[in-house]
């Protein structure tokens, strides 16, 4: 079949299907996926509404995804239902001949964003002044990330990590150089070392928009680990007051929270661990148990009307959703399937070769030390 490529649908077209109902979209994508079989793969991430996780084959967290993509080299068109960020994790490890489909283009991550590969450079050109940056510092980053910031870390001996490995991940790198630059999520790195016992004097919070990330060269020169002054908006609207409320309005709740969190939730909460992790330990509890968790809403819920026998509680009055993963919505799906159905590729997320390579081998590295 001869592929033809749309970067993304007119606001007209997108208004045609945001214009039906719900169910007619869900009626609609159902018949394009049955049209295409076992040509499309669906993908959906934990955090997506439940519009479009209905049509996903597969739910999981987003590493999780792309390495089911991976492994699943007969399928000629992934469907990513998440991130940018994701989409190109799935391209990365995806075959030739394979093409990975973000629904909506506009779907980025904050985080992701708030480290830009211009200042990756930056930083590492300044911290080459004051040491030799090549020998004495490695390259961490969150897969929370763009493809090119994995590909800095693959071709500077760096590598990659996810929620769940981040204390391997960082002790793989301490073993071969003695820091680290860990970017771009400050929380994830902070709440590992406190895991890990590491003083909090050997850790550095790396602002890049001030010379040097805000600091001197001898407190460059002692830390060990330079935290990217980053964060995600969802996990970061979770305060201790909200931890210490469930905890006295419910007696033997148990508080659980995604490491994303701030340290002071994440001290205060008696379990923290990736998305994967959540959703097993509250599906293994016994019934009865009342959980209070904190990560993304739609997760929440959906762990509340899948796990009926038990009590779960979103842990925040505030509403708290991903609003770029938000994005992805049943129109969008329905406009990507059916232009698919009749042989048009839109949307297509495809890393450039260069950047896919050391990338690869970022991530490689971490599925090695896993």
């Amino acid at each position: 079949m001869e592929r033809t490529t749309c970067l993304i649908g007119g606001p007209a077209e997108i208004q045609s299907y945001r214009d039906l109902p719900l169910d007619e979209l869900a009626e609609r994508t159902a018949a394009a996926k049955r049209r295409l079989g076992d040509r499309v793969i669906v993908l959906g991430h934990n955090y997506q509404r439940d519009e479009v996780i209905r049509h996903a084959d597969v739910e999981g967290d987003s590493l999780k995804l792309s390495q089911i993509a991976a492994e699943r080299s007969s399928h000629e068109y992934i469907v990513f239902c998440g991130v940018h960020f994701m989409a190109e994790t799935a391209d990365i490890l995806s075959k030739t001949g394979q093409a990975v489909i973000l629904p909506d283009l506009a779907a980025g991550c904050s985080m992701a964003d708030m480290a830009q590969i211009e200042q990756v450079d930056q930083a590492w050109e300044q911290l080459g002044r004051i040491l030799p940056v090549e020998e004495t510092v490695t390259p961490v980053v969150y897969v929370n990330s763009a493809a090119d910031l994995k590909a800095f870390c693959g071709e500077h001996g760096g590598i990659t990590c996810t929620s769940s490995n981040a204390r391997q991940v960082i002790e793989w790198a301490w073993q071969r150089r003695e820091k680290i630059l860990f970017f771009p999520d400050e929380h994830l790195g902070r709440n590992t070392a406190n895991k890990m016992g590491i003083p909090r004097e050997d850790l550095l919070v790396w602002d890049p928009f001030q010379p040097n990330g805000g600091h001197s060269r001898e407190a460059i020169k002692k830390a060990r680990l330079l935290l990217w002054k980053g964060f995600c908006s969802v996990h970061q609207m979770f305060q201790p007051a909200h931890v210490r409320y469930f905890k006295e309005k419910h007696p033997g709740i148990t508080i659980v929270v995604h490491p994303e969190c701030h340290e002071d939730v994440v001290n205060l909460a008696d379990l923290s661990g990736s998305t994967e992790f959540i959703i097993k330990t509250v599906s293994a509890a016994a019934p009865g148990t009342v959980w209070g968790v904190g990560t993304e809403l739609n997760l929440v819920n959906r762990l509340k009307h899948r796990q009926p026998d038990k009590h779960v509680y979103f842990l925040s009055p505030t509403v708290c959703q991903c609003s770029t993963m938000f994005r992805i919505d049943a129109p969008h799906l329905c406009w990507a399937m059916e232009n698919l159905a009749e042989g048009h590729v839109v949307n297509r997320i495809s890393v450039p070769d260069d950047d896919k390579r050391w990338a690869r081998i970022a991530l490689q590295r971490m599925l090695d030390v896993s």
